[in-house]
Formats: structure tokens, sequence, C-alpha cells
């Protein structure tokens, strides 16, 4: 089974299985063993999947203004949670590799392959949802034509993303290309650099 086959299948099942509760606060019972990169792949799209339902709560428009406060939060906390575990899933590539001879010629990908795992991870959302709206029995059939129009789309953005993540780790494996991971320096959260924070000291 390739890498992104392997991820596809997880992030399919972490999706259905957030779905069974369909809420923010449910608690994950992940099936695979702690620390394993299955059990970091599955946690990687729960966190997305509740922070898809995040970013939909937030948009009611109706929303109390403390409460949009307090959700506001828990987006930063998981926008936080995915990029750590992110820069983790890399480390699991890094060290993979490290036996590796890289090869003189060898160039750098424009992301690393945690980075475009993560758009696959979020692109599964959107197939599980796209999905949904396709099979909805109380729209116009225009509606309904525009989002199998979309879902096709998403299937083949799916099908090619899956194509270029193997062949990166391919060329990682052979020396082609060589990987860095650069920690994502997040300003805002950091009281040593967000002017607004350091500034009420």
């Amino acid at each position: 089974m390739s890498f992104s086959n392997l991820c596809n299948k997880i992030f399919l099942q972490s999706t259905k299985d957030y779905h069974i509760e369909n809420s923010v606060d449910a608690t994950i019972n992940n099936p695979y063993e702690f620390k394993t990169i299955e059990y970091y792949l599955y946690l990687k799209n729960w966190i997305d999947a509740v922070q898809w339902h995040f970013e939909d709560i937030i948009r009611d428009p109706n929303i109390d203004p403390v409460e949009a406060l307090k959700l506001k939060r828990r987006i930063d906390k998981s926008n936080q949670d995915r990029t750590d575990l992110v820069e983790l899933i890399d480390s699991y590539f890094l060290d993979k590799s490290k036996e590796v001879k890289v090869k003189s010629d060898a160039t750098i990908n424009t992301e690393s392959p945690a980075w475009a795992i993560d758009r696959l991870s979020i692109l599964t959302l959107k197939i599980y949802h796209m999905q949904e709206e396709v099979d909805r029995k109380d729209t116009s059939k225009e509606h309904h034509d525009k989002c199998l129009e979309k879902l096709n789309v998403l299937l083949e953005q799916q099908k090619d993303l899956c194509s270029a993540i193997d062949q990166l780790l391919e060329d990682i494996e052979a020396g082609n290309k060589y990987m860095k991971v650069y920690k994502q320096m997040k300003m805002y959260n950091d009281p040593a650099l967000n002017p607004v924070l350091y500034a009420k000291k």
C-alpha cells in the first residue's frame, strides 16, 4: 500500500468516526497504537474535522459574542495543535530518511511531505461534505449538479495530490530530493513577539 493510500484510508476512517457524534466536543477514540504514524494520521484528521466544524459554528450570524470569543480561543489552540502535529509527522519522515545518501544534484521541494499530507486530510473532509450535499434530497437540481461538479474536481485533486505525495516520498528515499523542517514561527502566539501581548507587561 502506498503511503497516500494509507493516509486516505485512515483519514476517511477518522472523518466517519467523527461524524458518528458529529460534535466538536466528542471524545476521540484513536484505534491505533500510540506514537505510531497511523496514530498521528488519525489524530491529524480528527483535529481537522473539529476545526472544520469550529469554522462552521463561528460563522453563525446569531452567535453570542461571548461564545464567539471562547470559540476563537479554541480555534487558535486547534490551529497550533495542527501545526505541531504536522511538524511531528515531518520528523517521522526526516528520521526515516536519515540514512539516505542525498545526491549532489538533489533539490528541495516547495513543501514538506507532512504539509502535503495536511492538504490531503483537509481534502478528505471537503469530499465527505461535498458528497453530503450531492446526496441531499431537499435541494434543487441546480444545487445538486453544481455540487456534483465540485465533487468530481475534488476527487481529481485528491488523485493528483496522492500521486505527488508518493512521488515526493520516492524521490526522498532515492536521494533525488531532500527535506528540511522549518518550524512555523507563529508570532501572534508568542507573548515575546506579539506587540499586543508584550505591550501589556
